[in-house]
C-alpha cells in the first residue's frame, strides 16, 4: 500500500461518497470488531491514510448495524472468489467496479494472479494514491458501459468476473448488454455479484435494475447458469453482536425481507 496522507476532500458529497468511500469505512469498521465478519485490514489501513471529514461520513453511513451487511457480502464474494481461484490458480480476475475495494489484496496478496481492477477514471486516479500496481495486478479507468476496455483482457484462460455494488447502479439494457460481452470475449468462467430486492430498488432513485432471480439472467444470456443465489442474511450467525444475529434472523424469516440483497454465482 502506498505511504503517506491522501487528501480526499474533494470527493463529491453525492452517491460516489457512499460507494467509494462508506464501504471502505463499513469495511474498515467492521475491522475494529473482537471478531470481524470480512477482517479486511487493507481498509482500516486506507482509512488512516485518507485525509476526508469521516465524522460526516460517519453520520451518513450509520455504523453499528449497516457494516453488517456490507461485511456479509463481501465475505461471500470472497468465499466464491477463493473457490474459484483454487480450482482455477491460473484464471484471469476482473472486478468491475472495483471503487476502493481491496479484494485483490485479501485474494491474492503476493499479486501473483493476473488481476484487472475497473472503474471510472475519476476514481481510479484516487485508488492509484491508496493501492499500488504491483506483481500482475493492473487497473484501467473506464465506464464498464463503453467499448473498448475489455479488449485489455486477456480472453485465454478461465476468467472470475467480480461486480459487487455494482449492476443495481446500471440500467437493464446495459447489464444485459455487458453480461453478452462478457460471455462473448471469454471461453468460460464465473461470474458473482450482488443484487436488490426490486422493491428495494423502485424505492430508492440512485439504484436501476434488479433480478426477481438467478432465472431472468438465465433468460437473457444462455451461457450464463446460476449456480448459487445466497441472501446475506444466510450468513446472519457471523454476525459478532447479538442483537444483529436476532435482527438478521428475523429478517431471513420474511422472504420480502430475506431478500434485501442477494449474492449470485453463475458459471458460463
Amino acid at each position: 500500500m502506498n505511504e503517506g496522507k491522501v487528501d480526499f476532500r474533494a470527493v463529491p458529497d453525492d452517491g460516489v461518497t457512499w460507494t467509494l468511500l462508506g464501504t471502505l469505512y463499513l469495511r474498515a469498521w467492521d475491522n475494529r470488531l473482537p471478531h470481524p465478519i470480512l477482517g479486511d485490514r487493507y481498509a482500516a489501513e486506507a482509512i488512516e491514510r485518507i485525509d476526508y471529514d469521516f465524522a460526516k461520513l460517519k453520520r451518513r453511513v450509520r455504523p453499528g448495524g449497516s457494516q453488517f451487511l456490507v461485511g456479509l457480502r463481501a465475505r461471500q464474494l470472497d468465499d466464491w472468489g477463493a473457490a474459484f481461484l483454487a480450482r482455477h490458480p491460473d484464471a484471469t480476475v476482473l472486478q468491475l467496479g472495483c471503487g476502493l475495494d481491496s479484494r485483490m489484496m485479501r485474494l491474492d496478496p503476493e499479486g501473483a494472479l493476473r488481476w484487472f481492477d475497473l472503474d471510472m477514471p475519476q476514481v481510479i486516479d484516487l485508488r492509484r494514491q491508496i493501492y499500488p500496481e504491483r506483481g500482475r495486478y493492473r487497473m484501467i479507468g473506464a465506464s464498464v458501459t463503453e467499448d473498448g476496455w475489455l479488449e485489455e483482457i486477456p480472453a485465454d484462460r478461465p476468467v472470475l468476473v467480480v461486480a459487487e455494488g455494482l449492476l443495481p447502479y446500471l440500467t437493464a439494457a446495459d447489464v444485459r448488454r455487458l453480461l453478452g460481452r462478457l460471455t462473448d470475449r471469454f471461453p468460460s468462467g464465473e461470474l458473482i455479484f450482488d443484487g436488490l430486492a426490486p422493491w428495494v430498488v423502485r424505492m430508492n432513485k440512485l439504484f436501476q435494475w434488479s433480478p426477481r432471480d438467478g432465472r431472468d439472467v438465465e433468460r437473457w444470456n444462455p451461457r450464463l447458469t446460476c449456480a448459487e443465489q445466497v441472501p446475506v442474511t444466510t450468513h446472519r450467525r457471523l454476525i459478532p453482536v447479538r442483537r444483529y444475529r436476532v435482527l438478521y434472523r428475523l429478517l431471513h424469516a420474511v422472504p420480502a425481507l430475506r431478500n434485501i440483497s442477494v449474492d449470485y454465482r453463475f458459471t458460463f
